[in-house]
């Protein structure tokens, strides 16, 4: 099935800019700590651990202090709580926008979060008001140098839901959240080893937008993601290859 790739483009430069701007290691290491308080310090038991210590180990995170983030959530170590804190909302363009926070004050969590929104012209929705619109997904993204019909091959085997082949050749795997690690190891078996990994919100169905209103809803993405408390930040939003082009 062919397919864009572009809001992962879009999140892979986000990524980027914030290790540069220096906050991708501090929610690394609260998603460690959370996911290690949750299910244990075992990561090879406890497959929410073992994807935040494998991108902490992607962004050159030193094993020490991955360890002391394990053993902070496994109460070795004093921490604060953090709770789990999903918002919903409308951003510009009647677009879907959700907001996944891990947060140790949550009334100052919301107010940041409803600031971003009120100020991009959006509006902080009720629980459950946008979530339906999203499908909890395991992603794996693939280099467009692999054979595609071995890699179809290889994927449906182990059990995955399908394979996209994007315009620029690169390929996508999908799997059921629970089928995630072991889909993952099975490709890397097979010889096809992946360029990004992560266990995902995906909308079921992309709202197309406007040039001026694609600026507008990149704006709202990136302040919400800069915000301390923001672990994740997804969207129905359907971008112009002209907006992409300039975000980059």
């Amino acid at each position: 099935m062919a397919g864009h790739s572009k809001w992962a483009n879009i999140r892979f430069r986000k990524g980027a800019q914030d290790a540069k701007r220096g906050k991708l290691f501090t929610k690394l290491i609260r998603e460690i700590t959370v996911a290690t308080k949750a299910g244990g310090p075992d990561p090879d038991n406890n497959p929410r651990l073992r994807s935040a210590v494998d991108k902490g180990l992607s962004n050159n995170m030193k094993r020490d202090t991955i360890e002391t983030a394990i053993k902070k959530g496994s109460g070795t170590a004093d921490t604060g709580d953090f709770d789990e804190i999903r918002y919903e909302g409308y951003g510009p363009a009647g677009t879907a926008v959700i907001v996944d926070c891990l947060t140790d004050n949550k009334n100052r969590t919301v107010a940041e979060v409803r600031h971003a929104f009120n100020k991009s012209g959006g509006n902080l929705g009720t629980s459950g008001s946008v979530d339906y619109m999203f499908q909890k997904l395991g992603v794996i993204n693939l280099s467009n140098k692999l054979d595609e019909d071995s890699l179809m091959d290889a994927a449906l085997e182990a059990g995955a839901d399908d394979v996209l082949t994007h315009d620029d050749g690169s390929f996508e795997v999908l799997t059921q959240p629970d089928d995630f690690m072991q889909m993952r190891e099975a490709l890397l078996e097979a010889g096809f080893p992946h360029e990004h990994a992560e266990v995902t919100l995906r909308a079921d169905n992309l709202s197309p937008v406007s040039t001026k209103d694609a600026e507008k809803i990149l704006r709202l993405l990136d302040v919400l993601e800069d915000l301390d408390d923001v672990q994740n930040v997804y969207s129905n939003a359907d971008f112009p290859d002209e907006a992409l082009q300039e975000a980059e």
